[in-house]
Order: C-alpha cells, then sequence, then structure tokens
C-alpha cells in the first residue's frame, strides 16, 4: 500500500469509540491522589510519532509528550501520564491487533517507548497513541521478514546530516514518495551550535534556544527539528533505524574528550543530558542511558536477504591522532587535520572500542545474510585532505574520520575478508557530500575489491569544498559531490541491485525537485562498483 504525503503524516480523529477504548489515558484530567486533579494542555502530540527497529514479530513505536515544545519540560505538568497506543492492520483502527497502556514519566521529558510485539513477520501495520481526550497523528511501520526467510527485495533509504539552520528538508518528502522498507539515519540528526542569523553564512532559520549543555536545552533543540512537518512524515511514513555522530553532542567529541579538550567531568555531564535526549526522542530499541553511558550498536536482520550491522563510531574512540604535546593538558582545541605520523598508524588506536569491536568482528564472521550492511557514520575510504595551514606538498588527513584511525578501520576490511562475510557494503554519512568507492583489502592495496562504499550525502548541511571533488581520484573515490545534497537508496534482491544517489534541485526550497545524480549496479557475489549512466 503507498501512501500520499498529506495521507501519512494527518492525524486521525478521536472517535467515541476511541475514547472509551483510552479509559484513563482518554481523559483530559488526571487524579493524582492527595494533590487532587491536574488538567492536561492541549495539543500533546506536537512532535508526531515514530516507529523503528523493527523484528520479525514487533517493532518500536515513539512519541514524547509536548503540549509546549519550546519548553524545557514540554509544558507538560510533573506527574506521570498514562498514554494508550494501539496497532492496527488498517489506518482505520477497526482491526486492531495490539493495544496497551504505558506511563509516560516526567524524569524521560514525558516520552514513550512501546516495544510493540506479537506481530506477524514482513506485514505494514498502523500505529497510534491516545492521552488526554486527544489521538496523535497516524504513523505506518513495517514488521522485518520471518528469520531466514526468502525475500524478494529491500528498499532502504540513507542518508544523515540535517543541520536546521542552512536548509530546509524536501529530500524526506522525497524519501517519503519512495516508499521505502527502512529508513536509515546515520548520524548529525540535530547541530548543537549556537544560533545562526538568517541571511548570514547560508542561515535561512535559527535555531530556538543557545547552544545547550544541559537536558533542558537539548529537548528544545530536538524539539525545534521535530516541528518540521516534512520530517515528520519521514517519521510517519517507515520504521527507521538510527545511529549517531558527533552533533547529537558536541562537534568532533572523541569518547570523554570534547572538541576544545575541556574538563573531561564537565563534559561527561553534557554528553550524559545529550545521550538522554537522544533517547527521548527516537524509536531506538536500547536501554534507557546510564549517566553518560549508552549502548546503541546493534543488529537488524532482513529475512536471510540482509543484514545491518549499527555501529558507534563516537562513545568508545580514543583521542584524536597526531595532536602536539599537552594539547590535552592546555585544554586546547585539537587539531582537525593532520599530517601522517607514527601515531595514526598505532594499532591499538579505536574507534568502536573493545567490546563494540569483538561484537562486530562476531557479526561479521556468523551472519548468514546475502548481504551485510555496515551502518557507520563517515567515510571509510583513506582520503587525502588540504590544510589551509600548509602551503607544502605534505600529505594531510582529517584526524576525525577512519582516516585518522586505519588500523581500526583496516581491522574491519580483513575481517571481511577472513570471515568470508557475504557481500559486504559500508553506508556512511558525516562529510556533508556522496562518495562512493571500492575497498580493497589492506594487505592488498593492488588486489580486486572486497567491498563497496557509498556515503549518502546530507539533508541540508553543507560543504562547499572544491578540492574533495579534485582530490577523489587520487583518494581512490569513484565518484564524489560535495555540492549537492539529498540521500542515497539501496535496492537489493537475491542477484543484486543498486544505489542510487539523489540529488536536490534546491535545499533552500521545501519545494525543490529532485534528480539521480549517480547510479551503481551491484552484483551478489561480485564485489566492486560498477557504474550505470544517469
Amino acid at each position: 500500500m503507498t501512501l500520499s504525503l498529506s495521507e501519512r503524516s494527518a492525524p486521525f480523529p478521536l472517535t467515541r469509540r476511541a475514547a472509551i477504548a483510552g479509559g484513563a489515558a482518554a481523559a483530559a484530567f488526571l487524579s493524582v491522589g492527595a494533590r487532587g486533579a491536574v488538567r492536561l494542555p492541549q495539543g500533546l502530540f506536537s512532535l508526531g510519532v515514530a516507529s523503528g527497529d523493527p523484528l520479525p514479530d514487533g517493532v518500536i513505536l515513539w512519541t514524547r509528550l509536548a503540549p509546549e515544545p519550546m519548553a524545557g519540560d514540554g509544558g507538560m505538568p510533573p506527574v506521570s501520564v498514562p498514554v494508550r497506543w494501539e496497532v492496527a492492520e488498517d489506518r482505520l483502527f477497526a482491526r486492531v491487533v495490539r493495544s496497551g497502556t504505558a506511563q509516560a514519566e516526567p524524569r524521560w521529558g514525558h516520552s514513550v517507548h512501546i516495544d510493540a510485539r506479537g506481530l506477524l513477520a514482513g506485514r505494514s501495520y498502523f500505529y497510534r497513541f491516545i492521552a488526554g481526550g486527544e489521538s496523535s497523528p497516524v504513523g505506518r511501520t513495517k514488521t522485518a521478514p520471518a528469520p531466514g526467510a526468502m525475500v524478494d527485495r529491500l528498499r532502504l533509504c540513507f542518508s544523515s546530516c540535517q543541520k536546521y539552520e542552512v536548509g530546509y528538508y524536501a529530500a524526506w518528502r522525497h524519501v517519503v514518495e519512495e516508499d521505502p522498507d527502512l529508513i536509515l539515519f546515520l548520524g548529525d540528526y540535530i547541530y548543537e551550535g549556537a544560533p545562526g542569523t538568517v541571511g548570514k553564512k547560508d542561515v535561512v532559520r535559527v535555531h530556538r534556544n543557545p547552544e545547550p549543555i544541559d537536558i533542558a536545552g537539548y529537548r528544545i533543540r530536538y524539539a525545534t527539528y521535530k516541528q518540521d512537518p516534512l520530517l515528520q512524515a519521514a517519521h510517519h511514513a517507515a520504521p527507521w533505524a538510527l545511529t549517531w555522530d558527533d552533533h547529537e553532542v558536541a562537534n568532533d567529541y572523541a569518547g570523554a574528550l570534547a572538541e576544545d579538550n575541556a574538563d573531561p567531568a564537565v563534559f561527561l555531564r553534557r554528553r550524559a543530558a545529550a545521550y538522554q535526549a537522544y533517547y527521548e526522542h527516537q524509536p531506538i530499541r536500547a536501554h534507557a542511558p546510564k549517566g553518560p553511558d549508552m549502548r546503541i550498536y546493534r543488529k537488524l536482520d532482513w529475512g536471510a536477504l540482509a543484514q545491518l550491522q549499527i555501529v558507534d563510531d563516537r562513545q568508545y574512540r580514543g583521542p584524536h591522532a597526531c595532536q602536539p604535546p599537552g594539547l590535552i593538558e592546555a585544554h586546547k582545541r585539537y587539531l582537525g587535520t593532520i599530517p601522517d605520523c607514527a601515531d595514526l598508524r598505532e594499532l591499538g588506536r579505536t574507534m568502536l572500542g573493545a567490546t563494540q569491536e569483538r561484537w562486530l568482528d562476531d557479526a561479521l564472521g556468523t551472519s548468514k545474510a546475502q548481504w551485510n550492511l555496515l551502518a557507520q557514520q563517515t567515510l571509510m575510504t583513506q582520503a587525502r585532505v588540504m590544510d589551509p595551514g600548509d602551503t607544502s606538498d605534505a600529505v594531510h588527513y582529517s584526524a576525525d574520520n577512519w582516516s585518522g584511525y586505519p588500523a581500526a578501520r583496516d581491522q574491519i576490511f580483513r575481517r571481511w575478508a577472513e570471515a568470508g562475510t557475504s557481500n559486504p557494503l559500508a553506508l556512511g554519512g558525516d562529510i556533508h557530500a556522496f562518495a562512493a568507492a571500492d575497498i580493497r583489502h589492506p594487505d592488498r592495496p593492488d588486489g580486486p575489491p572486497i567491498a563497496s562504499e557509498f556515503v549518502g550525502g546530507s539533508i541540508s548541511s553543507l560543504r562547499p569544498d572544491p578540492d574533495f571533488k579534485r582530490l577523489a581520484p587520487e583518494n581512490g573515490l569513484a565518484f564524489a559531490e560535495a555540492y549537492v545534497r539529498g540521500y542515497g537508496r539501496l535496492d537489493i534482491d537475491a542477484k543484486g541491485g543498486q544505489v542510487t544517489f539523489r540529488g536536490l534541485d534546491d535545499a533552500l526550497r521545501e519545494d525543490s525537485g529532485i534528480r539521480d545524480i549517480a547510479r551503481f549496479a551491484l552484483e551478489s557475489g561480485r564485489p566492486g562498483l560498477h557504474t550505470q549512466a544517469v
């Protein structure tokens, strides 16, 4: 079933039957014992609904009650609120198959995460929430196919980097029209910086609160993004799988180190607030964070056809390489562009941390899927960059992506080859550009490809960098485009498939058109890029 954008995102009116079924959750007043009754404000579902991390028998359903979304507490009274949830086979909810009531608690920003189980594999469903006499917008979701099931196809749209201030979300309008089975978001859902000024440096709309450092500030920043109708419509249209990158917390952070190497204890308090806000606003299958710690790396299977290994390259990574002595001790900003140095090549340097590395090694060795999709945040290919402060011809790399952690990256490549991982593909984001490259065994750089990687552009964030495309051939990139924003679409079946890069005509317009800017054929059992004419 394919729904129009308006059909997918429109609220469903609360009927008398639904109000009765909702019981206490449908009442505008809450009884709070000796404190009497508390009246709930209207507009509880201003941030929409979402679903994510589908399993064969279930899916995560999300909403957050926020009648005043630009307030740190969402405008909610400091009491728990019962919220009814329903999953149905039809949009009119005549055939409800699962339902229940959950508590939206103040300490979690009145967010609700439902692990709706008991559903049938490979089926589309509709879902909604009811509270305070209101019904939420209706979302559409889909369960994964049964374990080991032969699957006709998977359509997955992937992107990252949706800075609110520098563009509109026309890309999400087109993603909805693609009718994907799953949407994969690879980091930088929000940006944490201070507000810009409209008309200056490509700012078309501004963040509505100062740079967040506490839970109230991060909630307001998420609410700014979540209120965008095109982003809401994309959440209402299909289940998502997400990971984070740096801007969900602070630019270019590495583990417990901030960009400016501030006191780690202070930074970890900020990270704790940011991780809690992330949990409060995303349909992610994860336990609630404990202080500054929250595990989000995980696997998702799509029958026998595909497995996604979704990693976290921020929380556990080591310090940036090749930094001047005393930089951390002096709390000075790290160097983002670095020369080649001995530190860069140290075998113990990690992006994922030892525990996550062992988990990934096991996943790559035990996966029975025909296609294995490594969902990671950035560009994996070792890429030279220009250092504006160095006029020599010395080679420089980004300290913040896999080029700054080559041993950790090569460990993954070797594991693909050693374990015979079937049809590995790396999907990435972060760099505000489209890129495609063959991946070769690190010990046989002139050998045949063992995999391919695709970086699917950005929803709105900018990279006005002429050197990115100019240096693409010597960096081993078969395709590079830094001036067009959009997303990637992956279509795979048992024999092969296609990756299509979709580029917006103008990300400064909500009604922007879109076009294919590159296509790459995939062949099962034959790794490497096979470019197709656009």
